[in-house]
């Protein structure tokens, strides 16, 4: 009988690593067809093209993708007219393409769907349903596969390796019974190399328990929600907890990054924050770099920010909405899809010598937005920025019913003080107007089905400007 002795808990971390590296990662290519490998080799070669180069690669790629969207997808083919057009300039032809929402994948998704597509081959997947009724779409496994390839460069920024330990700090898998969740974790931790901690688990109980987790498995970065690493990183904080081992970095996702958030996360998690800009239904939009940029995956995508009340695009360093056209899914093409955030583009480039455009900010989401009695817009993020100073306040969440009515819910730390519950009130109506609060003391803020804790939350429309 082989015995092997190990010498040392990093010999493990070592094994563990090489592991999934030299095993798991060939079989996978060579059982499924898996490129997710090459497709990185080729996404960190392109990022070194100059801008000429890459717009003309998307220029290519629009060009072949529009052209099949008018001959084969039926909700475009009674555009046919634009086909001269999208051959003699496709990012013109772009805007001749109706902006397309969320509405559209509900109530017409099969007409999005390509007539040479066969869905018993595609992937289906459908958003968290964290701001209303979630989306069902398909992807094509190029599609998927570019997406994960975008992730894995953009950690290779930080010398993050495909193979390298991690924990997730994230929300349950969608629709998975009990027994699919414990084989789903198997597989993360055999087959990814790494851990899941839940984000609706945040109990302030057994935070020294998920402490020595993350210690024991010895991860070379975090993932997660913006939310949950900021809470997560706050309660180590009140019990005077932090990861010891340093971090290649903690990788934030899924939702907007603020100020405040990132300076607990760096506090307390023992890395450097980097933020991924991603969504379901749009793979890996943006990725920080060490320099601090946020660089568009713009291989795979033409990003755009389109104004919200004239639907026409804006010009750099203005915000708008985020339109995407996914340049590698065929199978049911998403054209100016609308993802519900608000950002703005850069017109400079980054010094860390990429000549992948940038975005200047990442606003937050559409429903984040509130109305003051006023007619004014107010960001959602400004909230946090109100609460960020209030030791008192671990959570909040603000939820504007309509213009006349919110609801705050608060989360008391151990420091709390009605004093910073009172001044956020005096805040509400400096900013809102005379509107009606009600104000709620919870033990906790209620995630939604994908894991997300929204702080700021619209539940009417905004008036239309037109």
């Amino acid at each position: 009988m082989l015995v092997v002795e190990f010498k040392s808990h990093r010999e493990v971390i070592e094994l563990r690593k090489y592991f999934v590296k030299r095993v798991v990662f060939p079989l996978m290519e060579k059982v499924k067809g898996n490129r997710i490998r090459h497709y990185l080799r080729e996404l960190q070669d392109s990022e070194r093209y100059d801008a000429d180069q890459i717009r003309s690669l998307q220029m290519e790629k629009l060009q072949r993708l529009l052209i099949h969207c008018l001959k084969n997808v039926p909700a475009y083919k009674e555009l046919a007219g634009l086909l001269t057009t999208v051959e003699r300039d496709p990012h013109r032809a772009l805007e001749g393409f109706p902006v397309l929402t969320k509405s559209h994948f509900v109530r017409h998704a099969d007409r999005y769907l390509s007539d040479n597509s066969d869905k018993s081959e595609l992937i289906a997947n459908r958003t968290g349903g964290s701001t209303g009724e979630p989306v069902h779409f398909y992807l094509d496994r190029v599609t998927v596969e570019y997406y994960e390839a975008a992730r894995w460069r953009g950690l290779s920024w930080w010398g993050i390796e495909l193979s390298d330990p991690s924990v997730m700090i994230w929300g349950a898998p969608l629709e998975l019974s009990k027994n699919q969740s414990l084989i789903y974790r198997l597989k993360e931790r055999f087959l990814k190399n790494r851990i899941i901690i839940p984000a609706y688990g945040l109990d302030p109980r057994q935070i020294s328990h998920y402490v020595r987790l993350i210690e024991s498995f010895a991860p070379e970065y975090l993932y997660g929600y913006a939310s949950a690493l900021s809470a997560f990183a706050s309660l180590l904080g009140e019990h005077k907890l932090r990861i010891k081992r340093p971090l290649k970095g903690v990788v934030s996702t899924a939702e907007t990054l603020f100020d405040e958030q990132r300076a607990v996360i760096e506090r307390y998690l023992g890395g450097p924050v980097i933020n991924e800009y991603g969504a379901r239904d749009g793979g890996i939009i943006a990725f920080q770099c060490p320099s601090g940029s946020m660089h568009i995956s713009e291989e795979n995508l033409i990003l755009e920010i389109i104004d919200m009340q004239r639907g026409k695009r804006v010009e750099d360093g203005r915000s708008g909405l985020v339109a995407v056209t996914d340049l590698n899914n065929y199978s049911m093409p998403r054209i100016r899809y609308l993802l519900g955030d608000v950002a703005s583009l850069s017109p400079e480039r980054c010094p860390c010598g990429r000549s992948l455009r940038t975005l200047k900010r990442i606003e937050g989401r559409v429903d984040d937005l509130f109305l003051s009695l006023d007619g004014k817009i107010v960001h959602g993020h400004y909230w946090n920025h109100i609460a960020r100073n209030m030791k008192g306040i671990r959570q909040f969440q603000l939820i504007q019913h309509d213009p006349e009515n919110v609801t705050l819910k608060v989360v008391k730390s151990e420091l709390f003080d009605s004093s910073e519950v009172k001044q956020f009130l005096e805040k509400i109506e400096d900013v809102l107007g005379p509107v009606r609060v009600n104000l709620i003391y919870c033990d906790s803020i209620e995630p939604s089905p994908s894991g997300k804790i929204r702080y700021a939350i619209r539940e009417f429309p905004l008036p239309s400007r037109r």
